[in-house]
């Protein structure tokens, strides 16, 4: 007997294209597009590789789940949108895929790159994964307020004006005495730079 609960659900496997591959999919100003160079394993088509890509860094899964009735998938979804071979590479392919900005938090490059980049490069239907571009459009860098002031303000505070300011980390970060961690600070210094 099936229960309540089960009704119009049911567990299980599907392939990634037929929710995630969307050829006929016009882009928009407002999403954020990535290219991804794919190699798909032995015996997994281009389409559904690049369908994956896009379902496993938005709001798919490698089963069907009774919470994707509770929300818009449409909505939220990446798109893998055109797949086209790598010229003079076997079985390489570049997978374009359209995220919408409803997808991520505002004014946050960790959310954005996490969600696009986060767990997916570990995928087995996929041989190797590489980013190769990504468009933000201007409404999403928008919504990055940017530093609190400019640099002017921060050279009123350290009182420095007419040479370079440097925020950076002296290399290797770990393993120098503190003598010649100082060496490499006075170099610095001396060099004109203020960090």
């Amino acid at each position: 007997t099936e229960t309540k609960a089960s009704v119009g659900f049911k567990a299980g496997v599907k392939d990634y294209k037929l929710t995630y591959y969307t050829p006929d999919y016009e882009t928009k100003d407002t999403d954020i597009l990535a290219a991804f160079r794919v190699t798909p394993q032995p015996g997994v088509p281009p389409e559904e590789a690049g369908a994956a890509v896009a379902a496993e860094s938005s709001t798919g899964t490698w089963t069907t789940v009774w919470t994707d009735g509770l929300t818009s998938l449409d909505r939220y979804k990446g798109r893998c949108y055109h797949i086209e071979s790598v010229v003079g590479e076997e079985n390489q392919y570049i997978a374009y895929v359209a995220y919408p900005l409803d997808l991520f938090e505002e004014g946050s490059v960790t959310n954005m790159f996490t969600s696009i980049v986060g767990n997916v490069f570990g995928f087995k239907a996929l041989r190797a994964l590489r980013l190769e571009d990504l468009r933000i459009p201007t409404a999403y860098s928008k919504t990055f307020q940017g530093p609190p002031h400019g640099i002017q303000v921060e050279r009123d505070k350290l009182n420095k004006y007419g040479r370079p300011l440097l925020g950076c980390t002296i290399k290797p970060k770990l393993g120098l005495s503190a003598k010649n961690y100082g060496r490499a600070v006075y170099e610095c210094l001396r060099g004109g730079l203020e960090f």
